[in-house]
C-alpha cells in the first residue's frame, strides 16, 4: 500500500479523463442493476396479464440500456487505457531521466537488458494496473453493494446466505496473495536476466560467428531460459491454485443459490419473477467477484512492477554540493592529492583497491602519457577526473578548485574523451558528430570533420553526412568510427583532453592517419594519454609509469630510457626487431 501511495501523483495530470472514465463505469454498473428489475416486472406483471405493449416497451428500454452501455464501454475501454498509457509514459520518462543521473557504479552492477526490462515490461504492467485497478474496484464495489440492496429487497434471509460465502473467498484470496507476489517478482527478475543475456549474445553475434560458438551461446542462453521457465512455472502454479480455488468457491456459491432459492420458491416464500430476478442479481454479484479474481493476477504483476520501478527511483543519483559553482575560464592545471579509490563488488566481500594514495600534478597545456601494466589504474584515473566515480579518499582539483565543489555539467563540458571502444548512437553521421555540441551549425560540423580527416570519406558516401551509421556504428570501420569520435571532440572544443587507448585497436596505416588528427586536437590543451603503443607518446611532455603500487617512474622519453627501468623494458620489448 505504501508503494501505491508513492505513485498516485501520476494520476494528477489526467484527473479529467480519469473522472469521465469512472463516471461512465458507474453508469454501466447502474444499467446492469436496472436490467433484472425490468425483467422481474415483465415476468410478474406484463406476461401474465398479456400486456404486449408494456412488454415491447420494457424490451425497448432494455435495448436502450444495452446501446448506452455499448457507448459507455467504448469510453471506458478507450479513455481508461489511455490514462494507463499516459501514466506509463510519464513513469518511463521519469525513470529514464533518473537513470541519466545515476553514477557509473550503478551500470557496472546492473545489466542493460535487466534495466530495459524494468523500463518496458514492468511499466507496461503498471499501466495496465493504473487503468484496471481503480475501475475494477469501483465497478465491483458498486455491483456488490447494489446487488446486495436489490437482493435484500427480494429476500433478506436468502441474501445473507449468499453473502455468508463471501468471507471464505476473501480469506482464500489473502492467503494466496503473498505466494503469488513473491513468485511474480522472481519471474520478473528472471525476465530481466533473459533480456540481458539475449542482448549480450545478439550484440556479440559477430564474435560468436567468428569463433563458431553459436552452439555455446544457445546453451548459455538456455540456462537463463530454463531459470525463466522455472520461475514462470512457480508463478503459474500458485496462480492456478488461486484461480481454481476461487472458481470453485464462486461455483459453490451459485449452487447454494440454486438450492436455497429453489427451496424458497417451492415453499412460496418468493414468486417466479423474484426467483428469476434473484438469479440475475446473483449473476450480477458473481460478475464483480469473477472480475476481481481475474484482476488479481494483474494486481500482482502491477504491484511487482511498482516495486521494481521504485527500486530504480530510490537509487541515489549523482549528488552536487549545495554551493557548487560553475567551472569557467579553464586553464587546465590538474592536481591529484593523496587519491584513493576502490571498485565496489556486490559479488565479493571486499572492494577492489585500484588507486592508493596517489599524488600527481599536471601543468596546463602539457601532454602527459600514462603507461604501465594492465590493472595499474590508468583508465580509472581518467574516469575520476570528470567524476564518473567518487573518491574513497583524497581530492582532485582543476585550476586549484576541488572538482567536488564544481557542478558536474560545467566540469564535464570542459573535458573531452576519446576512447578505444568508440560508441556511436543510432542515426546519421551528422547526428553523431553534433553530439559533441548539440545545436552546432552544419558549417561547424563540417569543419570538425575536416580537422578529424573524415570529411572526404563522408562526402564519398551517397548520402554524405545523412548516412545512417547502423546500430553502434556497425556500418563503419574501426578507423572511420574513431575519426567521427575525434570530430565530435573537435566540435566540443574542451580545455582538457583524455585519450584512452584511442588508436590501439587500429592498424598502422589507419593509426598514422588518425594520429595526425589527434596531434592537431592536442594543441593548446591539457592532454592525458593512456597508451600501450609507446611510439604514439614518445613526444609527450611527461610520461608516467603507473603500476598497482602507484607511480613507478616519471620523466620524458629520453630520461626514462636512461633509467633503464620498467619503461625502458617495455620500449625495448615493443621495438625488439
Amino acid at each position: 500500500m505504501k508503494n501505491i501511495k508513492r505513485v498516485l501523483h501520476y494520476y494528477k495530470p489526467y484527473l479529467g479523463m480519469f473522472t469521465v472514465d469512472m463516471c461512465c463505469a458507474f453508469i454501466v454498473a447502474i444499467c446492469d442493476l436496472v436490467y433484472p428489475m425490468i425483467t422481474q416486472e415483465i415476468i410478474n406483471e406484463y406476461v401474465p396479464n398479456k400486456q404486449m405493449n408494456f412488454i415491447l416497451i420494457g424490451c425497448g428500454v432494455v435495448l436502450g440500456l444495452y446501446l448506452l452501455k455499448m457507448f459507455l464501454n467504448f469510453v471506458v475501454q478507450y479513455w481508461g487505457h489511455m490514462v494507463g498509457v499516459k501514466i506509463q509514459g510519464d513513469m518511463r520518462r521519469d525513470m529514464f531521466s533518473h537513470l541519466q543521473k545515476l553514477p557509473f557504479s550503478y551500470f557496472d552492477e546492473n545489466k542493460t537488458g535487466s534495466i530495459m526490462s524494468r523500463i518496458v515490461n514492468d511499466l507496461f504492467s503498471i499501466a495496465e494496473l493504473a487503468h484496471h485497478c481503480p475501475e475494477d474496484i469501483f465497478i465491483s464495489s458498486i455491483m456488490l453493494i447494489g446487488s446486495f440492496i436489490m437482493l435484500a429487497r427480494i429476500d433478506i434471509v436468502l441474501t445473507l446466505i449468499v453473502f455468508a460465502v463471501l468471507p471464505f473467498i476473501v480469506v482464500y484470496a489473502v492467503l494466496m496473495r503473498k505466494r503469488m507476489k513473491d513468485a511474480f517478482k522472481e519471474s520478473k527478475e528472471k525476465t530481466g536476466e533473459i533480456n540481458a543475456n539475449a542482448e549480450v549474445s545478439l550484440t556479440g553475434i559477430r564474435v560468436a560467428k567468428s569463433y563458431t560458438s553459436e552452439k555455446h551461446e544457445v546453451e548459455r542462453f538456455e540456462v537463463s531460459n530454463g531459470e525463466f521457465k522455472e520461475a514462470r512455472r512457480k508463478s503459474y502454479r500458485y496462480m492456478g491454485q488461486f484461480f481454481s480455488g476461487m472458481n470453485f468457491l464462486t461455483d459453490f456459491l451459485y449452487l447454494v443459490i440454486l438450492a436455497v432459492g429453489g427451496a424458497f420458491f417451492y415453499y412460496e416464500r418468493i414468486d417466479i419473477g423474484e426467483f428469476v430476478a434473484f438469479l440475475l442479481y446473483v449473476t450480477m454479484f458473481l460478475k464483480p467477484v469473477n472480475k476481481l479474481v481475474q484482476f488479481f493476477e494483474q494486481l500482482q504483476e502491477g504491484l511487482t512492477g511498482i516495486e521494481r520501478f521504485l527500486e530504480v527511483m530510490d537509487e541515489k543519483p549523482e549528488e552536487e554540493a549545495p554551493d557548487a559553482i560553475e567551472l569557467t575560464d579553464v586553464k587546465g592545471d590538474i592536481s591529484f592529492n593523496d587519491v584513493t579509490f576502490s571498485y565496489h563488488n556486490e559479488d565479493r566481500e571486499e572492494d577492489t583497491l585500484v588507486i592508493n594514495g596517489l599524488s600527481l600534478d599536471i601543468k596546463k597545456g602539457t601532454k602527459v602519457a600514462l603507461v604501465g601494466p594492465s590493472g595499474g589504474g590508468k583508465t580509472t584515473l581518467c574516469h575520476l577526473i570528470p567524476r564518473f566515480y567518487e573518491l574513497d579518499g583524497g581530492s582532485i582539483s582543476i585550476d586549484g578548485k576541488d572538482i567536488t565543489s564544481l557542478t558536474r555539467q560545467s566540469l564535464r563540458e570542459n573535458i573531452g574523451m576519446v576512447a578505444q571502444d568508440v560508441f556511436l548512437f543510432g542515426g546519421t553521421i551528422r547526428d553523431n558528430i553534433e553530439y559533441g555540441r548539440l545545436g552546432a551549425s552544419d558549417e561547424e560540423i563540417i569543419e570538425a570533420a575536416k580537422k578529424a580527416n573524415i570529411h572526404d570519406f563522408i562526402m564519398s558516401l551517397e548520402k554524405g553526412y545523412d548516412t545512417d551509421v547502423g546500430e553502434r556504428g556497425v556500418k563503419l570501420s574501426g578507423g572511420q568510427k574513431q575519426r567521427i569520435s575525434i570530430a565530435r571532440v573537435f566540435l566540443k572544443n574542451p580545455s582538457i583532453l583524455i585519450l584512452d587507448e584511442a588508436t590501439s585497436a587500429l592498424d598502422n596505416e589507419t593509426e598514422m592517419l588518425i594520429q595526425s588528427a589527434l596531434d592537431e586536437l592536442l594543441v593548446g590543451r591539457t592532454s592525458i594519454i593512456v597508451a600501450h603503443r609507446l611510439s604514439t607518446i614518445k613526444n609527450a611532455d611527461d610520461i608516467i609509469v603507473l603500476t598497482g603500487e602507484g607511480i613507478a617512474e616519471r620523466g620524458c622519453h629520453e630520461e626514462l630510457l636512461a633509467l633503464d627501468g620498467i619503461y625502458a623494458k617495455l620500449y625495448k620489448y615493443q621495438f625488439r626487431e
